[in-house]
Parts: C-alpha cells; structure tokens; sequence
C-alpha cells in the first residue's frame, strides 16, 4: 500500500470555497468525468452528509491492457462528505467500488479555515493506494501513486478554474505536492537539520554578541 498527502490554498472564502464544491463539473481539467449522480442527502442539526455516485475513466498503460483486457476502463466512485457549519469544516471521502483487485484508491480531504487567514480555505488531502494482483501488486500501486499525484494537481487546478468562473479571482495555489511516506520522512528530517542548524548559528551569534564583564579594583 502507498500512503500520499499534499494541501492546497485557496484564496477564496469559506462560503465561496464550498459553494464551489457542488459545481466542480464539468472543468477543463475533469473531462475523465463521465457523470454525477446524488445518491442521499440530509440534514442533522448543524451537518449536512452526502453521497455521490460518480462515473470516471482513465487511460492505462501499455503494460495494463493485457490486465484490462475485456474489462470495462469506466469506474464508480463514491463521494461522501460531511459538511460541519457549526466548526466550519467540510470533509470528503471518496473510495472506487469497480476494478477494487486491480487497484483501490481511498482519498480524504478537509476543508477548514486558513489558520493564519480566515478569509481563505485550506485542503489536506491524504490516499491510500493499493493492489491485490499477485505479482504486479508493486508495479500497480507505484503507477496509482504517479497518477494520484497527477490528478490531484489537475483536481486543483479544475477546482481553481471554477472559483475563477464563478468569482473572478484567481489566486488558488498548491502548496506541497502530494508525498509518499517516505518522501514524507525526509522532509521531516530536512527540516529538523534546518531547525538544529539555526538554533547552532544563533548560538553563535549571541556568543559573538556577548559584551565581556569587566570588574574595576580599588588601588592604594
């Protein structure tokens, strides 16, 4: 199994971000979206839970359609999301329910308020890819991993588009790509490196700063 995260800014308001949401088809970037259908809808209190079904097709590779042979390329998608006004978090599930053997992607993302900006929205967005052919399970999962990171930037740049046609701005931005876990750990520890050798520069600096005391003694 591969485990991939990444976020994104959006420059756009909360109401404006989730508004959006609902009309991200059709985009120039979504035309593998064949359809969208709503399954169940309703209201609890403060939350709003939903349920899509959505029809999708990809491409394979050469080394795929021997796999795919006599299989249909369209596959189903569930989308479930909870949209919480109360703390102002919208969150998605999606997970394919066709083609699982052959390769299964589950996504979530979370949509909150910039920390450091309520006027703009951020998105963590986190999958886990995995295949169960015996044999080609690695080379599957590694592909699903490539062509996650692919499609989340273009599920981004779609995303932007319709906020652009709808609002007229157009300041949406990645702000990591998505990582594996391994690409994860050396970040993590690039950063603790860069942490350690500032922390060892300052030091220096107020070593070099210090002002030396100097005590005066009394003469006969």
């Amino acid at each position: 199994m591969k485990y991939l995260f990444g976020d994104a800014l959006y420059k756009y308001s909360w109401d404006q971000v989730v508004a959006a949401f609902w009309q991200r088809y059709p985009n120039p970037k979504s035309k593998h979206v064949l359809s969208e259908d709503v399954l169940d809808r309703k209201v609890v209190g403060k939350k709003m839970f939903s349920k899509r079904l959505i029809c999708k097709t990809n491409s394979v590779p050469k080394w795929g359609e021997r796999i795919m042979s006599g299989i249909s390329r369209n596959v189903y998608v569930i989308e479930e999301s909870i949209l919480d006004l109360k703390t102002n978090t919208f969150t998605t599930y999606t997970r394919n329910i066709g083609l699982q053997k052959l390769m299964s992607v589950d996504e979530k993302c979370v949509y909150t308020r910039h920390p450091e900006n309520t006027s703009w929205v951020s998105c963590l967005r986190e999958a886990w890819v995995n295949s169960q052919i015996t044999g080609f399970s690695s080379v599957v999962s590694s592909f699903g991993l490539q062509r996650f990171k692919k499609n989340a930037s273009s599920a981004v740049t779609g995303f932007d588009h319709v906020l652009h046609r709808l609002y007229g701005t157009d300041d949406s931005e990645i702000l990591h790509e998505p990582m594996s876990k391994k690409d994860k750990l050396k970040e993590s520890a690039k950063k603790a490196k860069e942490s350690a050798m500032k922390a060892t520069d300052l030091a220096r600096e107020k070593a070099k700063r210090k002002v030396p005391v100097v005590h005066a003694s009394n003469s006969d």
